[in-house]
């Protein structure tokens, strides 16, 4: 017999550090570093505006003040999404 899943699968995030190259995420036991010169709509945001992130579906981070939704591969392999505009 198998049991069900009771409740959602929900991992956190969190901003854990902003420096003048980029910023960092810590989701569940993961840290990820967002370089601003690889994520460049970040550049000029606020403390606030990149703090307030959720993360949706175990996959999908969603900035809304910004209008900027990543995922985690896309975080983990910038090279394989190249910026159409900068």
């Amino acid at each position: 017999m198998k049991s069900e899943a009771v409740g959602e699968n929900i991992l956190e995030v969190e901003v854990t550090n902003i420096s003048e190259h980029g910023f960092w995420l810590l989701i569940g036991e993961k840290e990820y570093f967002l370089p601003f010169k690889e994520f460049p709509w970040f550049k000029d945001a606020t403390i606030a505006e990149i703090s307030d992130v959720v993360f949706l579906n175990n996959e999908h981070l969603f900035w809304e003040k910004l209008d900027i939704d990543l995922t985690l591969d896309m975080i983990e392999y910038p090279e394989k999404y190249p910026l159409i505009s900068k």
